[in-house]
């Protein structure tokens, strides 16, 4: 081959990067407005819209050349339009960049919506509930997490605009000078026979696509340095000191108020799920609710209709008096304008925002910068983080993650904190000591506080008063004590871990046959009208010596499973069991015990003391 020939007419290189830049300054900022539109768009007709969007590339160039013509041609309506005011664009430099943009939109657009749509929604959601407006979310959390994609998708959009030829040979034509491109230069130099001059405009248009590839890579591996050294380790301390004076947080709470006309949070509302309706009403004042149900019972789904994040299909909402929503009165106030602090499973910290810049997100703009770092730092102060303020969230551990975020939400001063099972991304060890300073931080906190859990252990200790729901609808709802002593219902037993269960049948008026175990028991409690169950904890059995015991009864084991401390035993009554899974009982005892009980002879006598049974309806 021989060497490569310079043209002497280098115009195709002004005009291509004219043309190219400006069509993908265009499309730049037309590609993020609509993915940021379509993103939320929840209308009819989404896939249809789609569709046109991402058409000019996956039509022909020439038949979207074509399409242009007509639309821009003088008797076309844009051209009609054009031509009013003595221009038109057709054989033109203008037509060029027209279906430059055109044609590298759909790369920019679909690019641009695919990093938004990979940004965690609920960093989005969560700075709503702080009080950010839509364009303040937008700028400080979603474009700058977004920004590698959209650079990426400015390259190509770039590279596209720069190698399109079809569509620009049917606008604006091969003018040399005025319209032709690289890419025409390219195609009338083979067909002119000049191989040489062709190459050279073909290693031209390559260098320039791989240069900006190569521009966006550098810059992403530059993040990931930067990343990888803020996540560089430092030295932690485990143990987490107390939120706060426990005797201080018991006082304020004993002696806290509703303030004038305030009447806690009230809930009425209906929302159509997919497998299921959200129906709940009850209402939440001086203590902090735990929401107690397995997995898809509804328990998150409340959280968000509360925050505003999702709204109900009807019902209403009222905090200290406000309305928050109201579906016949067409009232729905915005995440932003609620005053809710919401604390998500992963915490939704802001990766590109330091922890004091996440702590200061939600406070009021009309503090002056000295006021906004002293509310910071109290709030640092407050969860034992002080010097912590310059560290990013990679930097943290999990159950510092977790006490910035609740710093974050209180330091907006919420009426209502909502905490979406905030110790489910913790370890064994850490769980314990971070679930105690949430105790604590909780009792001294003046407003209403809901925890929603699937661990009903966890939900006891924290939380004053349950309710609790399965398949959208509350099975009940009030003291956590009276729930767990008297379930009422056999759903309510089963999320409160009674493990137990047989059905019953009533003989006498203190008297009824466990029918799946084969015993007959003396009860004391009332008996229920419909009684349909008889149940007893695990933990409440007990092991005697004294058949003569009411409700004691002869067993054999079964089988056994182990934990660190307890001992679970499968126990039969009234024959051996057959194999492993033949089993009526099982009984928790710690180990202690089970040392002195697995050496006695069996049968073993277990009594199910008449004040620890449980009566059941259906």
């Amino acid at each position: 081959m021989d060497a490569i020939a310079v043209p002497l007419d280098l115009s195709p290189l002004w005009i291509s990067l004219k043309v190219s830049l400006l069509a993908t300054v265009f499309t730049f900022f037309a590609g993020i407005a609509v993915a940021y539109w379509m993103q939320n768009y929840r209308g009819k007709g989404k896939s249809l819209l789609e569709g046109i969007l991402i058409s000019p590339l996956i039509l022909p160039p020439t038949v979207v050349g074509f399409l242009l013509l007509l639309l821009f041609g003088k008797n076309g309506p844009a051209g009609q339009l054009l031509l009013s005011f003595d221009f038109s664009i057709v054989f033109t430099w203008y037509g060029a960049v027209i279906t430059a943009m055109v044609v590298s939109f759909p790369l920019m657009y679909r690019t641009a919506l695919g990093a938004f749509e990979q940004v965690d929604s609920n960093l989005l959601a969560v700075a709503r509930t702080l009080g950010a407006s839509e364009w303040s979310v937008f700028c400080r959390i979603l474009l700058p997490l977004a920004l590698p994609g959209v650079l990426a998708g400015a390259v190509l959009a770039f590279a596209r605009a720069l190698g399109e030829f079809g569509a620009t040979l049917m606008l604006a034509g091969n003018i040399p000078g005025q319209t032709q491109t690289i890419p025409m230069a390219i195609y009338f130099a083979v067909e002119a026979g000049a191989i040489n001059e062709a190459w050279f405009w073909a290693v031209i248009i390559l260098l320039m696509s791989l240069s900006g590839i190569v521009a966006v890579n550098f810059w992403r591996d530059q993040q990931q340095k930067r990343q990888l050294f803020q996540s560089a380790p430092v030295k932690r301390s485990l143990a987490v000191k107390p939120w706060g004076n426990d005797r201080e947080a018991a006082s304020a709470r004993s002696s806290r108020l509703p303030a004038k006309g305030a009447v806690g949070l009230a809930i009425d509302i209906q929302k159509q799920l997919a497998n299921f309706d959200l129906d709940l009403a009850f209402t939440v004042t001086g203590s902090t609710l735990g929401i107690l149900g397995g997995s898809g019972a509804g328990k998150s789904m409340l959280l968000r209709c509360i925050a505003g994040m999702e709204s109900p299909t009807s019902g209403q909402i009222v905090l200290n008096g406000r309305v928050l929503f109201d579906a016949k009165q067409r009232i729905n106030v915005l995440s932003r304008d609620r005053r809710i602090g919401f604390l998500v499973q992963n915490y939704a910290l802001f990766p590109n925002m330091t922890v004091a810049q996440n702590i200061a997100f939600g406070l009021p703009k009309s503090l002056s910068a000295q006021e906004s770092r002293l509310k910071v730092e109290a709030q640092l102060e407050a969860v034992q983080l002080q010097g912590y303020g310059d560290r990013y969230p990679n930097q943290l551990s999990g159950g510092q993650q977790q006490r910035v975020a609740l710093a974050r939400a209180l330091a907006s001063e919420p009426e209502v904190l909502l905490l979406d099972e905030p110790f489910s991304a913790l370890d064994t060890h850490l769980r314990s000591q971070i679930e105690q300073a949430m105790i604590a931080r909780l009792r001294s906190f003046s407003g209403v506080s809901l925890l929603v859990t699937h661990n009903l252990e966890e939900a006891y200790r924290v939380c004053d008063d349950l309710l609790v729901l399965e398949a959208g609808h509350a099975l009940a709802d009030g003291s956590k004590y009276d729930i767990f002593e008297r379930p009422g219902t056999l759903g309510v037993a089963q999320l409160t871990g009674c493990k137990n269960i047989s059905p019953a049948q009533m003989l006498a008026e203190q008297e009824i046959l466990a029918i799946a175990w084969g015993i007959q028991l003396r009860v004391l409690k009332p008996m229920p009208d419909r009684l349909a169950y008889v149940g007893i904890r695990a933990h409440q059995i007990r092991f005697t010596d004294q058949l003569s015991q009411p409700n004691t009864f002869p067993c054999w084991l079964a089988s056994t499973s182990e934990t660190p401390h307890r001992m679970t035993v499968f126990l039969k009554f009234n024959l051996h069991p057959a194999d492993p899974q033949d089993y009526h009982l099982q009984a928790e005892v710690f180990k202690e015990k089970w040392n002195v009980l697995k050496h006695k002879p069996l049968p073993w006598l277990v009594q199910l003391d008449a004040l620890r049974l449980i009566l059941l309806e259906a």
